[in-house]
């Protein structure tokens, strides 16, 4: 396929106001700055499915590996092994012009500091005339209605710079909404917040995902935010630890047979436990080896 066509493709699929993701045996190793520092494997074996028009959360701690995903999905890193897949496009087979392309009509990116989301001296009536100038999706609501619908009419004509914490997070995820993009990521958006902030930049980012069908993936590291999201996908180690769905965790079987168990279980499974796989009719039991009535 040559640039041109990539580049063409792009641009119907920016109408589709969800974009699914795929992601494929991710590896990711950032090098060693010099032949004295070792080179980081950030991820290692990442399997991650998100169905267009879904809510998640990727959660865990800082080093986990869960802002390496976020930056893959962002189109700013390519996978060093393995395949991310953005709205059908590969984006480790994707030229740079092709690349930049697709991060210009297919995403957007909220960030962890509010300040960096927006024009400061601009109003945010302005900021998201200024992201909705930019749009390719022929879909995209008008960015009047956007503010109204979105409840932002009592700060749309303020500068942004002036605004709290978390009205100018509010306004990052309208002029984000206003750009068309079918994936937003929103980097630890609350981390800065009180907890009135950060209940009405969650409950946006919601109405975002159930009244406009956008794909939207929240990276954080507080667990709190999890109730608020109907899927959670724990990031640990650089593989993905467990999965949540409404406040229940499951454990994960990986593409290669590998079993990733939820945090809470490892605190009473030290590495190399075995464990019996009991096989039933409708399912498998997993038991410590020597429990109930066998024998070590």
């Amino acid at each position: 396929m040559t640039i041109f066509d990539i580049e063409a493709s792009v641009t119907p699929a920016a109408d589709a106001r969800g974009v699914a993701i795929e992601c494929e045996g991710v590896v990711h190793i950032y090098p060693g700055s010099d032949k004295d520092i070792d080179d980081v494997v950030a991820l290692r074996g990442v399997d991650l499915d998100v169905q267009a028009g879904e809510l998640i959360a990727l959660l865990g701690p800082s080093g986990s590996g869960k802002s390496t995903v976020l930056g893959l999905l962002a189109g700013v890193l390519r996978p060093s092994a393995g395949r991310v897949s953005i709205g059908g496009h590969d984006i480790g087979r994707m030229p740079a012009r092709a690349l930049a392309r697709l991060r210009g009509s297919l995403v957007a990116t909220v960030l962890q500091d509010p300040a960096r989301n927006l024009l400061p001296y601009a109003t945010v009536r302005q900021n998201v005339l200024f992201a909705a100038a930019g749009r390719t999706s022929s879909r995209a609501e008008p960015p009047e209605q956007l503010i109204e619908r979105l409840g932002l009419d009592d700060i749309a004509d303020r500068v942004a710079g002036r605004l709290s914490g978390g009205e100018q997070q509010r306004a990052a995820i309208v002029a984000a909404v206003a750009s068309g993009a079918g994936l937003l990521l929103a980097d630890e958006p609350t981390s800065y917040l009180d907890a009135e902030g950060k209940d009405r930049v969650l409950e946006l980012l919601n109405r975002v995902n159930t009244e406009f069908g956008t794909t939207v993936v929240v990276v954080t590291h507080d667990p709190l935010v999890a109730v608020h999201v109907p899927r959670t996908v724990t990031i640990r180690d650089g593989r993905v630890g467990a999965e949540g769905r409404h406040g229940t965790d499951y454990a994960v079987v990986g593409r290669d047979g590998s079993l990733q168990l939820p945090p809470d279980v490892l605190e009473h499974l030290a590495p190399g436990t075995l464990l019996e796989v009991i096989r039933r009719p409708d399912g498998v039991d997993l038991r410590l080896r020597g429990s109930g009535t066998e024998q070590p």
